[in-house]
């Protein structure tokens, strides 16, 4: 693909009348003059500044919302102080396009109407009449600015996915229908620049080029979809797409598989063990077994040698921290590190279940890591993959940085793995640490019965071991769900065993963080014990500060506590670490409390909806999301999520609500009530309350 031309070597045909000032925010951000003299500012925040204000016209950009965007971990009066400079220079900087460009108030700061064409304008006015601007998306929005802050790299995934998402509508429309070959091809490529995954578009292109004669070029479609979707989503290519190319490829060819074929290697060396089977003498229940290969090195040269070896090493380090894992030592399987690797002699010699590996990218500045994790078990399929682009400044804190990211990504990953794995076959999985897998993937379902078949496995695992730790805090785990979602048959029963079972998990292993963190969880959310619930959230960050859960229900405690600010930067920390977290339900919710604490509404509410669509039957999620609605009067929404709340906990009220918060500011608990009764939740609960609940506790 060609670069794209300069903004300063032409001026666009579409510039507004009386605009003085180009931006190009797409890619690597630029400013220009209409004669052309650079006007970008220097500082990055600066920079940010402008793109916040342009992205936000013709609506003005409130001062609190910028400072907080730009500076969210620093007190508001600094916050605010920053945000002076920086408008300062800002204007410093754009005084060559004219001095009223910017307008610049106690509250606001507004781009002049009409004073600028900035590209992402043109992007999201094309349409299917005028779709020229489509070829300004060459790149991601502000690719030069990730990682400024925390609250800026929030705003900046949103409004990267709202461009990308118009953009793909467009594309998409202009490739339906078409039938020309030579009109489809273009237009399907168009539709690939913009999103790289789109099955469709890879099929219109293989349909186009078979059309053409060109049989070849329509296969190499297929290889490059399939090479694309195992890179960005770890999948394979659909059944349809699948079918595409047998029909391309004629009756004398060959349906390539969805998988690569497994090895046939001799019995001894592949016989899986029941899942009865005992763990190893030495090692006291079940658990992953996990290596790391060293990276494969690509470009960078011998100054650069020494990174492959070094992520392998850091990443063992870090997934030895989670107490459920058996992690092979990476020097020990760096003589396996080549092209032609056994991965069945890997599995045999040391007992691996899992293999992580990947490649490391050098171009200038720039660093790419590419991570792979096989299940040995399931001929060498690819369960997980990502891929993390850096600036490569500093290249120890980026090894950090990624193999954070990696061991919190595949830590609820491998986990769901296996208990899905085991839940395949229930009759085989008997042991304690099986019973404990059956019972996650219940818990993760949210259903009622499903949440009471995750009990009854939890304490049969329990009557199986008297000792597994784990056993224990999964299980004070679950009751948090129960009383949360007002399942309990007794409720005051369920928060006196909830306690005991936190404790005895510390008890048995005080060094499990996760176990740390849940107890954390069950002082702060069931029994109001907020300092003590801090403290153990600490200890388990200390003990592992890549476990996603912890930063997540560390996140909720500060929320309780009033500390809006730590809990935002700590639930941002959890997100970073783990995106695409299977619990996301769960820990997704917070961020609903802590933006209605803020009293923004409008966030409080987009996320709400997103949070009770991915999974519908978590009650706290409704509440926080209903407080908003409330506070936006929008009656409509609030009525049929009230609904919905209702039907899950019939006897909620405002009442109880007050009576059972762990919030423990007075004007919070004000806060969240008012936008309940707003919202049209009733002040009191009916008649089928039961008095013996007045302890529960909700989020």
């Amino acid at each position: 693909m060609l670069a794209p031309e300069p903004l300063a070597e032409t001026v666009p045909a579409d510039m507004p009348p009386g605009a003085v000032l180009r931006l190009r925010l797409i890619g690597q951000m630029e400013a220009w003059t209409l004669s052309a003299e650079p006007v970008l500012p220097v500082g990055r925040k600066t920079r940010a500044l402008l793109a916040i204000v342009a992205l936000s016209a013709p609506r003005p950009a409130l001062r609190g919302r910028l400072a907080e965007l730009l500076w969210s971990r620093r007190p508001e009066e600094q916050a605010r102080a920053s945000l002076r400079q920086e408008i300062h220079r800002l204007l410093e900087s754009l005084s060559p396009a004219g001095t009223d460009i910017l307008t610049a108030t106690r509250d606001h700061l507004t781009l002049r109407p009409g004073a600028a064409w900035v590209d992402v304008d043109q992007v999201m006015r094309a349409s299917v009449d005028a779709p020229a601007a489509l070829s300004l998306l060459d790149g991601d929005l502000l690719e030069d600015l990730s990682g400024l802050d925390p609250s800026f790299d929030s705003w900046l995934a949103v409004e990267r996915e709202r461009i990308r998402d118009h953009a793909r509508n467009l594309a998409e429309a202009l490739l339906r229908g078409l039938s020309d070959p030579d009109v489809t091809i273009p237009a399907a490529q168009q539709l690939l620049r913009i999103d790289r995954a789109h099955e469709g578009a890879w099929r219109a292109l293989m349909k186009s080029h078979a059309a053409r004669g060109e049989r070849g070029m329509a296969i190499q479609a297929y290889d490059r979809c399939r090479a694309v979707l195992a890179d960005l989503l770890d999948a394979a290519p659909s059944a349809e797409t699948q079918k595409l190319l047998t029909e391309i490829r004629g009756p004398s060819g060959s349906r390539l598989p969805r998988r690569p074929p497994a090895p046939v290697p001799s019995p001894e060396e592949m016989e899986e063990p029941p899942l009865l089977a005992e763990a190893p003498q030495g090692v006291a229940r079940g658990g992953a077994h996990i290596g790391v290969l060293p990276f494969t090195l690509i470009g960078g040269g011998e100054d650069y040698a020494h990174l492959g070896p070094g992520f392998a090493e850091e990443i063992t380090a870090a997934l030895s921290r989670f107490r459920w894992m058996f992690v092979a030592s990476s020097s020990s399987l760096a003589r396996f590190a080549d092209e032609n690797r056994d991965e069945v002699t890997i599995r045999r010699l040391f007992g691996l279940d899992y293999l992580l590996h990947g490649s490391i990218q050098i171009v200038r500045n720039r660093l790419r890591v590419t991570v792979r994790l096989l299940d040995l078990r399931q001929a060498n399929q690819v369960v997980w993959a990502r891929r993390f682009d850096r600036q490569s400044n500093d290249l120890l804190n980026l090894q950090d940085e990624i193999a954070a990211e990696v061991v919190a990504q595949t830590d609820p990953e491998i986990l769901l793995i296996e208990a899905r794995r085991v839940a395949a076959r229930p009759h085989a999985a008997t042991s304690a640490y099986h019973l404990v897998l059956r019972a996650l993937v219940l818990i993760n379902r949210l259903e009622r019965e499903a949440l009471v078949q995750a009990g009854a496995l939890l304490r049969e695992a329990i009557e199986r071991d008297p000792d597994y730790a784990s056993a224990h805090a999964w299980f004070a785990y679950w009751q948090t769900f129960m009383l949360g979602q007002h399942w309990a048959d007794d409720a005051a029963t369920a928060l006196a065993e909830a306690e005991r079972l936190a404790d005895r998990a510390i008890l048995l292993d005080p060094f499990d963080a996760r176990g740390l963190t849940i107890c954390g969880h069950v002082r702060a959310f069931l029994h109001r014990r907020l300092d003590e619930a801090l403290m153990l959230h600490e200890r388990a960050l200390s003990l592992n500060p890549n476990l996603a859960m912890a930063w997540a229900l560390s996140a909720v405690t500060h929320a309780y506590f009033g500390n809006v600010a730590e809990a935002e930067r700590r639930n941002l920390r959890y997100k970073k670490l783990s995106p695409f977290d299977p619990f996301a339900f769960f820990f997704d919710a917070f961020f609903v409390l802590i933006h209605l604490m803020k009293t923004d509404y409008e966030s409080a509410a987009a996320i709400g909806r997103s949070v009770v669509g991915m999974n519908p039957g978590f009650s706290a999620a409704y509440k926080p999301y209903l407080a908003a609605l409330g506070y936006l009067g929008r009656t409509q929404e609030a009525a049929v999520v009230r609904k919905r709340l209702l039907s899950i906990e019939p006897d909620f009220s405002v009442a109880r609500f007050l009576e059972t918060t762990p919030m423990r500011r007075e004007q919070d608990r004000a806060h969240f009530a008012e936008g309940l009764r707003r919202a049209g939740l009733p002040e009191q609960s009916g008649p089928a309350s039961v008095a013996q609940d007045s302890r529960l506790v909700r989020l």
